[in-house]
This record gives structure tokens, C-alpha cells and sequence, in this order.
């Protein structure tokens, strides 16, 4: 089943006089419980597609459908609404709140969904304990470790129980060893059923998912299926 449909996307920005294409043309479809890479070099409009897939930007010209729903529509509250139900970010730089506990973190996006402060403590608290820090729930992002503020952010994503995890370079900051504990963590959720999308860089992310999308100058040179799952080292 679809949950991401692009049909000739395009991403345009005026600079002066002239117009800067970011994206030409990207048609493509995500099914249910995909694990998938989007990878490509420095300005190859990876960032741009993740930002659209997100509903934190919209396309110039093009379609798109997300869970069967077409976003060029929705209105300013309806996309905000949407980021907020069916995705869950993670970001390379946490985007942690740095006086506030890995708790509080974490129950930051349930504030929009009017539902009590002992609710979202309770919901916060699972996230935290699903990710392995049960015991970190009143640190601060100071206090943990790079690989441990990365657990916040992803508990932080969990929490609103999305279909969808998109990650902007999840393991960017990340030493070796680090990474390879979120790319576990990251194969769990999947199996959980997950639709999980990481943008990266990195080629050993990219061959570590199941499906590997490639960009150059904002257009899908390949798009390719790994033979087997690995594991990341």
C-alpha cells in the first residue's frame, strides 16, 4: 500500500533574477513499511525532497499524495496537523531543547494535541523507555551522551505514534560504534512496521537500508533494492 506518491515534482527558488531548480521532475512512491535511503552528493536536492515529503515544504508544480491525501490542498493548519500525526522527524543536531529534561523533550510535540499533562507524561515516559533510556528521563541533553541525545530526539519522533520516520543525516554526529546502535535501533522499528526514510550521505547507511534512491541536480538517477539485509559495522 502507498503512503508517499510524487508525481513530477518540482521545487523552484528565485534568486534575483534567476531561477534555481532544486528538484526537476522527482516522481516516486513509497509503500507501507519500506526502509529506504534517499542519498546523494551536496546539493543534489535530497534535503529539498525530504523537506516536501515532510509537509515542511511544498513543491512548485507537481503532485503529491500522502496517505491518500493530496498535500498541495491541505491548508496551513491541515499540513501542520498532518506533520504532526503521521510523521516523526529526527534530525543530524537533535533539535533538543537544551534546559529542558529528555522528558520534557519528549512530550513537546503531544502539547498540540490536547490531551492531559499526566497523558503525555505516561506517553513520553514509554517512548523513552522503548529507546533504552528509561533511567535518563530527568537529563538533560547535557548530561547524555551524543548517542543518547539522538535516543531523545527518536523517542521524541515516536511519541505521536507515526506511520512514518523520516531522518534527516540521523547519524551524521554520530562516532562508529554510535551509529551503529541507532541503525539497530532503526531495524527495530522498522520491523515493527515502520515506513522509515533516512536522507544521508553516508554510503553505508544507504546500502544498510533495503531500497537506495539516488539524486544528482535534482533529478532520481536510480532506484535500487538491496539483495540482502546487512548489518551495519
Amino acid at each position: 500500500m502507498s503512503v508517499i506518491a510524487l508525481s513530477n515534482i518540482r521545487k523552484e527558488y528565485n534568486m534575483g533574477e534567476q531561477t534555481f531548480r532544486a528538484l526537476d521532475d522527482v516522481s516516486l512512491t513509497i509503500n507501507e513499511n519500506e526502509y529506504l535511503a534517499i542519498i546523494g552528493p551536496s546539493g543534489s536536492g535530497k534535503s529539498t525532497l525530504m523537506n516536501i515529503i515532510g509537509c515542511l515544504d511544498v513543491a512548485t508544480s507537481g503532485e503529491y499524495i500522502l496517505q491518500g491525501k493530496p498535500v498541495k490542498k491541505m491548508t496551513e493548519t491541515e499540513l501542520a496537523g498532518q506533520r504532526n500525526k503521521s510523521v516523526g522527524f529526527i534530525f543530524q543536531s537533535f533539535n533538543l531543547i537544551p534546559r529542558a529534561s529528555a522528558l520534557s523533550n519528549v512530550m513537546q510535540p503531544l502539547i498540540y494535541r490536547f490531551i492531559s499533562s499526566k497523558e503525555r507524561q505516561k506517553l513520553a515516559t514509554e517512548a523513552l523507555q522503548k529507546v533504552g533510556l528509561g533511567d535518563k528521563l530527568h537529563h538533560l541533553p547535557s548530561q547524555l551522551s551524543g548517542g543518547q541525545r539522538q535516543r531523545v530526539a527518536i523517542a521524541r519522533a515516536l511519541v505521536t505514534k507515526p506511520d512514518i520516520l523520516l531522518g534527516d543525516e540521523p547519524t551524521g554526529n554520530l562516532d562508529s560504534k554510535t551509529t551503529n546502535e541507532i541503525m539497530t535501533l532503526f531495524d527495530e522499528l522498522h520491523r515493527e512496521g515502520h515506513t522509515i526514510i533516512l536522507v544521508t550521505h553516508e554510503q553505508e547507511i544507504a546500502e544498510h537500508c533495503h531500497r537506495v534512491i539516488r539524486l544528482v541536480d535534482g533529478n532520481v538517477v536510480s532506484d535500487t533494492r538491496n539483495s540482502e539485509e546487512k548489518t551495519y559495522v
